[in-house]
């Protein structure tokens, strides 16, 4: 009676002035400190029992085996407990066999629990229930169905929570034909009209998606619980019906059925994302009004609820607004930041949890090995998995596939390969996160190789497999033998309608060099939704399709499917590909109306189309505080700087970086662009030193690329030569033009035609590679050796690229060829070009006819540089644009020295801000002056 009010002082003096105690009194006591959640006192009064010679009963072995259970700590007590029931005899007591069940399942322990269950002598419909719920909350719903079928045929008869949790399980493994098979079973026992029955049956259709038929099973119910509505509204919520979960709640309420904490939390679980986040709100303040704020169940959900929607903050201060935590609540705190891709913050939430011996599951270490698939914590991701396999977790499925999933994503698919290996059983989730493993790394045959093995092992594939695999093809060579193949086996498998396919389909072509068939596909979509869109707009991307990219953007806007970040993302890339402006900011402020402004992918994106349009300001003006600031936008940064002429500004930026975050490939990669463009040769040669040595980042072809062109632009041509010899990866086309550039600039006829041997060997079909061979020696006056090169050109059919420069006026974008008469406005360009011939003479311009690179009279080498594109965008630049305003012209081969002197002499005339961007740099002429310092 004294434990049943709380009174532990009157209940604890009762017990110790009796006489005698029989097994009675030893058991109350005991049952009375585990409800009173006295769970390590229980421990100590069992150790006082042993201590006055009593032996203990079944009844209070199952007590405190539910006191270590409910602890959430107490693992190691109850291991002891255990062995001291083997040690007495007592394992044939079917109810401390159900009370280590229980136990072992809390904390994940599903082997040591199956072994407990072998080992029974006598197991009730108690036991086999309690190990199927073992097995559903540590994520193996496949075992509950084996086990209920294992159960049949020992003819055990089955009760109420039996078929629960099997129909909760056939919901889980999403295979519909399982769950009518277990309906035909539970309409037989007569069951159906049961109301615990009915109302898992509902939880299971709305597992399967099938609304329909969870819908006829709650209206066919002639008595209704709060869980028989919750249920319902949980499938309207699992099938993203938030509308619908919310009119169901009202019917709830008109009605006048208890409304209870697993309600809140049903209907909170359909407002987790940021469209429906209003009406989480509404049901928060509801919550809040009706005292149900406070319990936990209800707190966990807004937790998750403000997770979701990507509002960590709110998450954090509702977790600290809680009263009373459980581990749930902790591992939705934990997932909320992996979500926010705050890794370093969740795993300290992680850490705080053991040291504070917080109740950690499979859950909780799921969470923090998802915080380490980033490759920055991959040596914290190896102490979790140590931990993992300390606390006895490394058997467990969904750890398993986490861990796997963990070290695929960091690139170590050795070690993933590991862990799938002995890993005592797998699923279709397992195979998908090897497979995508390979596609992520590059590594076809290998993914390629995982598909087959996994549709020889049986495995059931879902749409990821697919995806994943699909993601394996990646060069047309690829089409004809996987890529068309995996679409058969997906058309026979009847995953051809599922839009997650057809998205990767669509994208799968179009990486294998078939656009056409990439947009076939797509324009016989009846339904598009974002991502559909998301993937032709990638597909057009890939193919360089700038100018269809933005096309597509204006279709998927007027059909009034929502733009998210990689609509805006791929829109403002092409933008800056493209390099226009106003389109570009067009789409920075539909993003920023839409309420994406503080999205970092989109506000990267912003930053780079505004650097590749020559905004350096708007650059500065939108990007992140500098302790806000993600890598990429350091990166791009400092890329900006490097491409503008600002050398000193990349260094300053680089320095600042280090204050903050770690340099990355591509961080090194823009900082030895910006030492080779301002011709700082000691201070990139000491960068790419400390790259390897202090920073741990390995030289790539990249970095290589960057040192032989910033030595041989310098003139250290022997210094490159051996640099190219002793690189720690191969040269590739790229080590070797830059070589002939270099050899071009100082007239090296011998190293230029060493480098344009081995970029024919690589590339006979390159016209680059020619066309440069040729100019050297042009510019050295070896005409003979010019023709060959260029018959050699009409043998292989090989034609050069011509030159191209554009600028855009208020009437749309002009481009110009070489020599060009097409333009409408042609007779005026000229005669400007005339004009300011005259007048940069007479301000003492000299024509390098050096750049004239046919043998011919000087003044027909002069004629020739006048007929440059870029002379002709600039004439047309100053005859239609306002006067003062700055003149933007684009071209895409490298400038040549005269057109660059000429554009000097012109800006400073004019006194016009002239901005030339050539696929290298950008130039910005003013007064007579330019960014580069002539060093380019």
């Amino acid at each position: 009676m004294y434990f049943k009010f709380g009174c532990l002082g009157y209940a604890r003096y009762v017990f110790d002035k009796m006489g005698e105690k029989n097994d009675a009194s030893w058991n109350n006591t005991m049952s009375g400190l585990v409800r009173l959640g006295l769970y390590q006192e229980s421990v100590g009064f069992f150790n006082e029992m042993l201590s006055f010679g009593v032996r203990p009963t079944g009844v209070l072995i199952s007590s405190l085996l539910s006191a270590c259970d409910w602890s959430g700590f107490m693992v190691s007590e109850g291991i002891q407990v255990h062995d001291f029931t083997v040690k007495v005899g007592l394992l044939c007591d079917v109810f401390v066999g159900t009370s280590l069940l229980h136990f072992y399942g809390t904390y994940g322990h599903i082997n040591k629990a199956r072994r407990v269950f072998e080992e029974m002598p006598v197991r009730n419909v108690v036991s086999w229930t309690s190990l199927m719920v073992a097995y559903l909350d540590n994520g193996s719903p496949i075992e509950v169905v084996d086990l209920y079928r294992y159960m049949r045929r020992e003819d055990v008869c089955c009760n109420e929570n039996t078929f629960a949790a099997v129909s909760t399980s056939c919901g889980l493994t999403e295979n519909d034909l399982l769950g009518y098979l277990f309906l035909g079973h539970v309409i037989k026992f007569g069951l159906l009209y049961t109301v615990p029955v009915a109302n898992s049956l509902i939880s299971m259709f709305g597992n399967f998606g099938s609304v329909k038929e969870a819908r006829c099973i709650f209206d066919s119910m002639h008595v209704r619980d709060t869980i028989s509505w919750n249920s319902m509204i949980s499938v309207y919520s699992h099938s993203g019906l938030c509308d619908q979960s919310l009119r169901c709640f009202h019917w709830m309420r008109h009605v006048g059925q208890e409304i209870n904490s697993t309600t809140f939390s049903t209907l909170l679980s359909a407002c987790g994302s940021v469209d429906n986040l209003k009406w989480g709100r509404g049901i928060h303040g509801l919550a809040v009004k009706l005292a149900l704020n406070s319990n936990v169940w209800v707190c966990n959900t807004l937790l998750a609820m403000y997770s979701q929607a990507g509002r960590s903050e709110d998450a954090k201060f509702v977790f600290q607004e809680m009263s009373e935590r459980d581990s749930v609540s902790w591992n939705s705190l934990v997932a909320s930041h992996v979500q926010d891709e705050k890794y370093i913050v969740a795993l300290k939430i992680f850490s705080n949890m053991l040291q504070k011996q917080r109740l950690v599951n499979y859950v909780t270490f799921t969470s923090a090995l998802a915080a380490c698939s980033d490759p920055g914590f991959v040596v914290q991701g190896k102490i979790i998995h140590a931990l993992v396999i300390t606390m006895g977790l490394h058997d467990n499925l969904i750890v398993g596939n986490v861990l796997v999933s963990m070290y695929a994503k960091s690139g170590m698919m050795s070690e993933a390969k590991q862990v799938f290996r002995i890993m005592p059983k797998r699923d279709t989730v397992t195979w998908n996160a090897l497979i995508g493993g390979h596609s992520e790394k590059e590594e076809p045959d290998k993914a390629l190789k995982a598909y087959k093995l996994m549709r020889e092992d049986g495995t059931p594939m879902n749409y990821i497999t697919f995806a994943n695999v699909l993601g394996a093809c990646l060069n047309p060579g690829d089409l004809l033998i996987h890529g068309m193949p995996i679409h058969t086996h997906i058309v026979l498998t009847g995953f051809e309608s599922h839009k997650y396919v057809q998205n990767s389909l669509i994208t799968m072509y179009a990486k294998c060099g078939d656009l056409n068939l990439s947009n076939y596909i797509f324009e016989g979509l009846a339904e598009k939704n974002s991502v559909t869109w998301n993937a032709m707009i990638a597909a057009n991307a890939l193919h360089g399709q700038g100018e269809e990219v933005l096309k597509l953007l204006v279709k998927m806007r007027h059909t009034g499917v929502d733009f998210d970040r990689f609509s805006l993302s791929e829109g403002l890339a092409a933008a800056a590909k493209l390099a226009v402006l106003e389109e570009g900011q067009q789409l920075h402020g539909l993003a920023t109306k839409l309420g994406f402004d503080l999205d970092p992918f989109v506000t990267n994106a912003a930053m780079d189309m505004y650097g590749k349009c020559g905004e350096i300001g708007d650059v500065l003006r939108i990007a992140p505080q500098p302790v806000d600031r993600p890598r990429l936008s350091w990166n791009i940064l400092i890329s900006v700087f490097a491409r503008h002429g600002y050398f000193q500004k990349a260094i300053e930026t680089f320095d600042e970086m280090l204050k903050y975050v770690k340099p990355d490939h591509v961080t090194f990669v823009s900082l030895l662009s910006a030492c080779n463009h301002g011709g700082l040769v000691d201070k990139g040669l000491q960068y790419y030193n400390t790259m390897t040595t202090e920073f741990g980042v390995p030289a790539g072809i990249e970095h290589c690329v960057c040192i032989i062109d910033l030595l041989g632009r310098s003139g250290r041509l022997a210094e490159a030569e051996t640099f190219v010899n002793k690189m720690p990866v191969t040269p590739n086309d790229l080590v070797w033009r830059s070589l002939l550039a270099s050899s071009k600039i100082h007239g090296n006829v011998e190293l230029a035609k060493k480098a344009a041997g081995h970029l024919f060997e690589l590339d006979p079909s390159d016209d680059s590679s020619y066309v440069l061979y040729s100019n050297v020696c042009a510019a050295t006056g070896r005409w003979d050796d010019v023709e060959n090169v260029r018959r050699q050109m009409g043998w292989n059919k090989i034609k050069k690229k011509p030159a191209c420069s554009w600028v855009k006026s208020k009437d749309g974008v002009s481009s110009f060829g070489m020599g060009d008469h097409s333009h409408p406005d042609t007779e005026h360009i000229y005669a400007k070009l005339e004009a300011l011939k005259k007048m940069i003479k007479e301000a003492g311009y000299v024509p390098d006819t050096s750049y004239a690179l046919q043998d011919t009279d000087e003044e027909q080498k002069e004629h020739n540089l006048w007929n440059h594109s870029e002379r002709l965008a600039l004439a047309f630049g100053l005859i239609n644009t306002p006067e003062g305003s700055t003149i933007r012209i684009f071209k895409n081969l490298r400038v040549c020295s005269d057109c660059h002197s000429v554009y000097k002499f012109i800006s400073k005339i004019v006194r016009r801000r002239i901005i030339l961007r050539d696929p290298y740099r950008f130039h910005h002429f003013y007064g007579g002056e330019c960014s580069c310092l002539d060093y380019w």
